[in-house]
């Protein structure tokens, strides 16, 4: 079996319909399905729910369920907030700059942009607390190439030592150089 592609990635949400909204003024995310449900259909659980699904672009789904009847969304405390993310890629740095000023514009905190040298990226939450980052990509065909050739050592590494490898440290310190 080969997976042909993620049908959807489903979160919570704090209200569903503010979701969509937000979803749609700052990422143009058009609402392509809404499923209701008083009952768990794989549990058949007495729980009701409401579940929209936009479209994230090129075939992708982005989900959100709304559970009214369950206590307040929580996080993995144990988790730092900058780890879990759902990362979105834009076309352009252009792009990137512009989604920032219409976020900052109405207040929304947004860290960035940050250079991880094979792309540039801003992070901000949403609504419900999701950390989001949108990302333009800048890699040449050589680095990505260069990266390709060393991921397998540098995980090997990581496994026995648990302590950053040095494969890539081009990535890092500006000593990158084309081939």
């Amino acid at each position: 079996m080969q997976i042909k592609k993620i049908h959807h990635v489903a979160y919570r949400c704090k209200n569903a319909k503010e979701t969509v909204e937000w979803y749609g003024k700052y990422l143009n995310m058009r609402f392509i399905l809404a499923i209701a449900e008083n009952e768990v259909p794989s549990t058949k659980e007495p729980d009701p729910y409401m579940h929209v699904f936009l479209d994230a672009g090129n075939g992708n789904v982005l989900a959100f369920f709304e559970l009214p009847t369950r206590p307040e969304m929580g996080r993995d405390t144990n988790t730092p907030t900058w780890v879990q993310h759902l990362a979105l890629e834009v076309d352009s740095v252009d792009d990137l700059m512009r989604t920032k000023a219409i976020l900052e514009a109405d207040g929304i905190s947004v860290v960035g942009p940050t250079d991880h040298t094979i792309f540039k990226s801003i992070y901000f939450f949403d609504p419900n607390g999701h950390r989001l980052e949108l990302a333009a990509n800048t890699a040449t065909p050589d680095m990505s190439k260069k990266l390709d050739d060393v991921k397998w050592a540098m995980l090997e590494e990581w496994d026995r030592t648990k302590k950053a490898p040095q494969h890539a440290q081009w990535m890092h310190d500006g000593s990158y150089q084309a081939n």
